[in-house]
């Protein structure tokens, strides 16, 4: 029998408004709309299809806060992550959005009418607060941090919605069950006890081993419920991922398992997401959680320490169990025993005996390199999947980054790079100048701080789609703002598959000699006042962060930057 969803009902609002689904529609034509970004957009589905339950739109203001604070709706029911709905004021002045308004939430891939929301409040967040509460802290070196001070609008919107159309998806479509249709499906296998295993990442022999493990103890079936929102960035495409998953589910016991895929944006936030993917996993009718050590961590903070303690995570489940009401089963991490040919549990292999493991960073060491991958750690179906998505190193695409001030040589530098890579040979070699990108792809774009970050954001875009196939691509916009280059990192590294290879170079040259070499006169006219918004002079240039190499042509010829840049692609083995 499937577990009763979070707070008694399953809230299934597609089902819930699909009598009144057309009229909504016609009433969504005349409102204001706002188009959902991708989180916005996965939000959306898990509050319409009920994988949010008990929530019924984004959260108000008294919710909001409650749940930053301490992990709880206004009425007090567990919740541990801000589900939010946020807007500039621009986006507010322009829609009139107040409370009572009705505004259509639009898909961002074909502006459908996904749902309407009515506006019950309109707030402004504590950003820094939020990051340290639900995180763990204030550090951009965390994901959803960076996310939160980079993508995130300065407002948020609360409000219940109604339901017009869940969001369409053209790929696999069979995999994608709603929790309605989860639990149906579970009822029709007879299926009572069900332990879903939550993933971001490919399944090995050791993923296999453990659930089928933590199966038989509890004389249960297996949900493999892998992510395919938004994950970590840098995390491998989900296309690929879902064809391991259809490989491996096929090396479980006849009738055992079940794959099953969960259009989740994650956040990274280690306990708080954990205590979060379990109330999924309740509302979609699994009745035991696999958590596994440092469960949804980022990685390193600023200061190269976990952000997160390895149990911290079981912990603040075990803290909540009676609320959950869903059965944690801690992970078990797995190691190979050459001796009998098998997985076993760490902590149950006796002292002295030999074990073999191959850690991630072994992993993707071999896929790029080529070397051999032993079936004792994975099944063949599996390897041949992972190597057809990531070629050797040297086969991948790669993005080079050039910011620096007007007329610093950043433009030159990147002519000279297109011309000794294509010397190279191997790949096509794509140049991004700024000027001549904004003339072709933004001539709609002015020269204001939004103006300008939008026209990176679509440099990162065509620079993404070229790399992913293959390309080595140079851009080189002045990109005075680091949200911007930030924002263009992100935007490589999440969607230029195995050639999201970002490389930030800040080309240095200082103010005076880029003024001093100004053959045609601009910043003169900028500081008469006839340009405005002019990096340097009416706008602050701010300092790249996280900068992979630092050129300047005072001080180093184009010939020598060139080669150091080569020389860096090198050594990270693109070349």
């Amino acid at each position: 029998m499937a577990n009763t969803p979070h707070g008694g009902v399953l809230k299934d609002l597609v089902a819930r408004d699909e009598p009144i689904s057309a009229h909504l529609r016609e009433e969504s034509l005349s409102l204001p709309y706002l188009v959902l970004t991708e989180r916005q957009l996965c939000d959306l589905e898990l509050i319409t299809n009920g994988g949010f339950s008990p929530l019924e739109g984004f959260l108000n203001e008294a919710d909001y806060k409650n749940v930053v604070e301490n992990l709880r709706l206004a009425n007090g029911t567990l919740f541990p992550i801000p589900v939010t709905l946020d807007a500039s004021q621009t986006d507010i002045d322009r829609l009139s959005i107040a409370s009572g308004s009705r505004i259509a939430l639009l898909d961002p891939r074909d502006e459908e009418a996904l749902a309407i929301i009515t506006v019950e409040d309109i707030y402004k967040p504590d950003q820094v607060k939020e990051a340290i509460h639900v995180f763990g802290a204030d550090d951009p070196a965390h994901p959803s941090v960076a996310y939160l001070r980079n993508r995130v609008k300065e407002f948020y919107i609360g409000g219940k919605v109604q339901a017009i159309k869940a969001p369409a998806h053209f790929d696999y479509v069979a995999l994608r069950y709603t929790p309605a249709e989860l639990r149906a499906h579970f009822k029709k296998l007879s299926w009572r006890k069900v332990v879903a295993f939550q993933t971001r990442n490919p399944m090995h022999r050791a993923h296999r081993e453990l659930t089928v493990r933590a199966a038989r103890q509890r004389q249960a079936n297996v949900l493999i419920h892998p992510v395919v929102g938004l994950t970590k960035p840098g995390d491998v495409d989900h296309y690929t991922r879902v064809r391991v998953y259809e490989a491996i589910m096929q090396k479980y016991p006849n009738g055992m398992g079940h794959l099953a895929l969960l259009p989740l944006a994650m956040r990274m936030a280690g306990p708080r997401e954990a205590v979060w993917h379990s109330i999924i996993r309740k509302n979609y009718g699994a009745t035991h959680f696999i958590v596994g050590r440092d469960h949804a961590g980022p990685g390193k903070n600023s200061q190269g320490k976990d952000f997160y303690g390895p149990y911290d995570a079981q912990d603040l489940v075990i803290k909540y169990h009676d609320e959950l009401q869903i059965e944690m089963v801690p992970f078990q991490q797995m190691t190979y025993l050459p001796s009998t040919d098998e997985y076993q549990p760490v902590d149950e292999v006796p002292k002295g005996v030999q074990t073999l493991d191959i850690s991630g960073t072994e992993l993707r060491k071999r896929l790029r390199t080529g070397a051999s991958i032993p079936d004792w750690f994975s099944y063949d179906a599996v390897v041949k999947v992972l190597r057809e998505s990531y070629p050797p190193r040297n086969k991948q695409g790669f993005v080079l980054f050039l910011t620096g001030l007007h007329n610093s040589g950043k433009d030159t530098i990147a002519k000279a790079l297109q011309v000794t890579l294509h010397q190279q040979g191997g790949r096509s070699v794509s140049l991004l100048l700024g000027e001549t990108v904004r003339q072709e792809l933004s001539p709609d774009l002015g020269y204001s701080a939004d103006d300008r970050h939008e026209n990176v954001h679509r440099i990162a875009f065509v620079s993404a789609e070229l790399t992913r196939a293959g390309a080595a691509v140079i851009a080189a916009p002045t990109s005075p703002q680091e949200r911007s280059r930030q924002l263009a990192r992100d935007t490589i590294v999440q969607t230029g598959g195995s050639g999201a290879n970002f490389f930030l170079i800040h080309v240095a040259t200082p103010l005076e000699d880029c003024e001093k070499t100004d053959r045609h006169g601009l910043y003169a006219k900028a500081r008469r006042g006839d340009i405005k918004g002019f990096a340097g002079i009416d706008e602050v240039y701010e300092t790249p962060e996280g900068v992979d190499l630092t050129v300047d042509v005072t001080k180093q010829s184009i010939s020598e930057i060139v080669h150091s840049i080569v020389l860096l692609l090198e050594t990270n083995g693109l070349l």
